[in-house]
């Protein structure tokens, strides 16, 4: 192995650490997804919380493959790019917190049947896959991170492994999550409050969604 490979190898391994620290940083922090994934886990089931990590995962998969695209060039050569995904990210959060919301008075969804756990399944992976993609500050920061320490060439190694550690990141995350809100007292409390937890989780979904709608103005 050369000098030279060696140094693009070491520079490669600094840029990934570099961006997983990053986004990281940003996964922990607060924002619809983490709202999204609490409240399933706490007035839903366990699986339905685990398959809506596994949805912000991909989510995030997807904002990786862009980010690697150009998604930061594209922003800011199509201004109004961002601004339509803030209104459509808006409206997609005021109609889930409105879901949300009206959910308060019906039952905890159970696993009786293989059809109802399929269904239950597809609809939180769905609801963890779009509230992630539907959110246009996790799309910014994605073409930040990787508009800043991406090395200026990329072998196709380091951008694989870039993809599968942003799903390992965003899916651990809220997987961990899912499963200390789903863990034994505390969910049973939380079921106990289940109409309180929806209507709350519900009121910042709706104030998060008109808040991005109205900076898009």
């Amino acid at each position: 192995m050369t000098q030279g490979t060696t140094r693009a190898l070491m520079e490669e391994f600094s840029s990934l650490l570099n961006i997983l620290a990053a986004l990281a940083v940003g996964v922990v922090s607060p924002g619809p997804s983490f709202i999204l994934v609490a409240r399933t886990a706490a007035s839903s089931t366990r699986l339905a919380g685990l398959y809506t990590a596994l949805g912000m995962g991909a989510g995030g998969v997807v904002f990786a493959i862009a980010a690697l695209l150009g998604l930061r060039g594209l922003l800011l050569a199509v201004p109004s790019m961002y601004l339509a995904l803030k209104v459509v990210g808006g409206i997609y959060l005021v109609y889930l917190g409105a879901r949300i919301w009206m959910s308060a008075r019906m039952p905890l969804v159970t696993s009786a049947s293989a059809r109802g756990v399929s269904l239950t399944k597809f609809r939180a992976f769905t609801a963890g896959f779009t509230t992630q993609v539907c959110n246009p500050k996790t799309a910014v920061v994605y073409a930040s991170v990787f508009a800043a320490f991406l090395p200026k060439e990329q072998t196709l190694a380091l951008e694989l492994s870039l993809v599968a550690l942003v799903f390992i990141v965003e899916a651990g995350w809220y997987a961990a999550v899912a499963l200390v809100l789903s863990a034994g007292r505390l969910r049973n409390g939380n079921l106990r409050c289940k109409g309180a937890l929806d209507r709350v989780a519900g009121a910042v979904m709706l104030v998060l969604g008109l808040k991005l709608i109205w900076s898009a103005r």
